[in-house]
């Protein structure tokens, strides 16, 4: 099937071509003829699966067929990250069209926020915007939601994880009642049912099963004491040949420190968390993307916020709180059928969450005791440590230098 098969507007088709899409992934195959027949959603799909594409492109399509033009759809994105990439994809698929969207977000100076306002009361199709933002918006006064057809929110269980809940239902008060509201979410825990219930009418439902980490992805973790970490992630950087690297800590205090830590042992790295300005974390993600920056430091908020290619390394500094944040976090790299390495630290404490890991994956990683260089070795369940087998396989890998 071609999204041809979609009956979509010609225009949009055209734009589609020169893009090189072609396929609909099975969440487009599913999500875009419901949307199409203006059917309520909720749609469980992780990022990587074409989310965005699956309720952007019938979205623009009802715009396209549509001749008196107001505010017509509003997407609600956790991150400023997420909200600017949706920006840029809806930018790209509506080249042909002419439908024109407005990403708002927080972070920047007063002129961000003038600018932000002026392009609101000039019009929009759509408006792609993180809660905090979009409600400090309304109470200004500078939006009028009262035309929007169309309300998605994207990464739901993000939001929610991030304390959004109230101001969701909030910004849902300013919207008509007659609307096609879109849930989209990587997990569906009872606090998203609960949701759902609240501003959906009759959904229809889409699962798309939690994708396993791709197979390009060599996954192994170190046996390590806190002490530990630092010196092993400047062994990993000197000993391997790795072009661009993640690097993922449990909290914004840990990301700062890390940062300090790995600067002061010469190695150049960018920590990426709220509190930069706005220039500040655009300018660390063009070095990144265009390799000028090898090494960036962040939260889980990062392991979705971005969609960079060419990444060979994630470290998870610390192990992830739950167990589909690892899917998320090495998810990262090996994207388009590439190859990356994933290496995660486990100390003491987190070896029951490492366990809980590899059983939602369906499959047990590597247990690697840290290199003598960096002190003693801690002990795992002896049933999982795998011994000097694996060891060998990966300081194969790590010691691949360039020549």
């Amino acid at each position: 099937m071609t999204f041809k098969d979609f009956n979509l507007n010609q225009q949009l088709l055209n734009g589609l071509d020169a893009m090189g899409f072609s396929k609909p992934t099975p969440i487009q195959l599913q999500a875009i003829p419901l949307i199409l027949a203006n059917k309520d959603l909720i749609a469980c799909a992780q990022t990587g699966t074409g989310k965005t594409a699956a309720y952007v492109l019938p979205i623009l399509n009802k715009i396209a067929e549509t001749e008196n033009r107001n505010l017509n759809t509003l997407i609600i994105a956790p991150t400023r990250e997420l909200a600017l990439q949706i920006d840029q994809q809806v930018e790209g698929f509506s080249y042909f069209i002419s439908a024109s969207s407005i990403a708002i977000y927080g972070g920047g100076d007063g002129s961000t926020w003038d600018q932000q306002k002026k392009a609101l009361k000039e019009g929009a199709d759509i408006v792609i915007a993180t809660p905090g933002r979009l409600i400090a918006q309304l109470q200004a006064g500078d939006m009028d939601l009262s035309q929007v057809q169309h309300l998605i929110l994207d990464e739901a269980d993000r939001m929610l994880d991030m304390g959004f809940f109230d101001d969701i239902i909030k910004i849902i008060s300013y919207l008509p009642i007659q609307r096609q509201t879109l849930l989209f979410s990587a997990t569906m825990p009872p606090k998203i049912r609960t949701l759902a219930n609240k501003i959906l009418k009759n959904p229809e439902e889409i699962s798309i099963a939690i994708s396993k980490p791709a197979e390009g992805i060599l996954q192994l973790a170190y046996l390590v004491k806190d002490a530990q970490k630092v010196g092993l992630v400047q062994l990993l950087l000197e000993k391997g040949n790795f072009s661009s690297v993640i690097i993922f800590a449990s909290t914004k205090e840990n990301v700062k420190k890390l940062d300090s830590e790995l600067q002061a042992i010469n190695i150049a790295s960018k920590a990426f968390h709220s509190d930069l300005e706005q220039p500040e974390r655009e300018s660390i993600m063009r070095d990144f993307k265009a390799k000028r920056l090898q090494v960036i430091i962040g939260t889980d908020i990062l392991s979705r916020g971005i969609d960079v290619e060419g990444i060979s390394l994630v470290i998870n500094f610390d192990a992830p709180p739950d167990p589909e944040d690892y899917i998320h976090r090495i998810g990262r790299t090996a994207r388009a059928a590439t190859k990356g390495t994933a290496i995660t630290f486990i100390n003491l404490k987190d070896q029951q969450k490492f366990k809980r890991i590899e059983s939602l994956i369906g499959k047990e990683i590597p247990k690697i005791p840290v290199p003598d260089s960096q002190g003693d070795m801690i002990s795992y369940d002896p049933e999982v440590n795998l011994g000097s087998t694996f060891k060998n396989r990966f300081r194969k890998n790590i010691n691949k230098k360039s020549n």
